[in-house]
């Protein structure tokens, strides 16, 4: 089932999760020991992220340097396909511009379609690491728009080379992300929300949202939205914090913030148990006044680590 047609068909607050490929090495018992405890809450769907290459110089004498691409994390359409034939759930694979051509996009669609897997989020994902700013394929896309429109004319039967449009469309669902604090490289909020009505006009069914931490800003995101005639559904992205580390890294690599109160109690740990206490305490404050006026969904960003989002959800479901 596509992930509209739950969220059309929910008779009240859904629950999602997203996990991460194993690194490249490890087997699919890592992913199933991820999802095993969070099967009895019954989620209706799973994302599983993908994620691109970095690039690696390695000395080849005579001063020259050869420049390798390796990616850690591969599988992510093989790992969807997975999940569903073990769980019977429906799965929603990432697919970003980053790395692929638009070739390599059409051929991956292709494959999920044949494969029965009904959804997608499209992502412009991140630069490669070392490099300033995002740099797309040759003949690749620069934007999720992009991506976008592309999957959106597979689902009407046109592909990229004349001698294919008679092909038999796809039926993907296409998702899309969005930041309630405003993505990192927008000029603003508004231009940033004009970009995302952008997203939906070219196919998006529904949002995703960026983790956040302060369920006011995800209300008034969700209120300006709707003002701007964004009328899809509105998924809001949760994730208990658990760890001192995670104190600095999460706001600064996913450039979110913290509200006062949450970060006056977390600035008191000095362990990990502290933090994951704390964490656990206000992700679970947050989904409960989420569930309790209407959000479509609770999707959780579970990192590979499913203990903490078990703890949450064993008081909210």
């Amino acid at each position: 089932m596509k992930v509209i047609e739950h969220l059309r068909q929910a008779k009240g607050t859904l629950l999602s999760f997203e996990i991460l490929p194993p690194l490249k090495g490890r087997d699919i018992r890592s992913i199933y020991e991820g999802i095993d405890p969070l099967m009895e809450f019954k989620p209706s769907f799973i994302n599983v992220t993908y994620h691109r290459e970095e690039v690696v110089y390695k000395e080849r004498g005579g001063g020259l340097l050869q420049k390798i691409r390796l990616r850690k994390r591969p599988g992510t359409i093989g790992i969807c396909a997975m999940i569903k034939a073990q769980y019977n759930v429906d799965t929603v694979p990432h697919l970003i511009c980053g790395g692929f051509s638009r070739e390599e996009t059409e051929d991956a669609l292709i494959e999920l379609n044949f494969l029965g897997i009904g959804n997608v989020l499209a992502l412009r994902g991140d630069a490669v690491k070392n490099e300033g700013h995002f740099i797309p394929e040759r003949d690749g896309h620069a934007h999720a728009v992009e991506l976008i429109r592309q999957i959106a004319a597979l689902n009407k039967g046109v592909y990229l080379h004349e001698e294919e449009q008679e092909a038999a469309p796809t039926d993907l669902c296409v998702g899309a992300a969005c930041y309630p604090e405003k993505h990192p490289e927008a000029l603003n909020l508004d231009i940033d929300i004009a970009y995302l009505k952008q997203k939906v006009d070219a196919g998006a069914a529904y949002l995703m949202t960026q983790m956040f931490f302060d369920n006011a800003k995800y209300f008034a995101f969700v209120e300006r939205c709707r003002a701007e005639g964004i009328t899809v559904p509105i998924i809001p992205g949760l994730k208990p914090l658990t760890a001192l580390r995670q104190i600095g890294f999460i706001p600064k690599t996913f450039h979110v913030d913290l509200p006062q109160a949450f970060a006056a109690e977390l600035v008191k740990c000095r362990t990990d148990a502290e933090v994951r206490r704390v964490g656990v305490e206000w992700c679970i404050a947050q989904s409960r006044e989420l569930r309790a006026k209407g959000a479509p969904c609770l999707h959780y960003y579970t990192m590979g680590r499913s203990e903490a989002v078990r703890e949450v959800l064993g008081q909210v479901m």
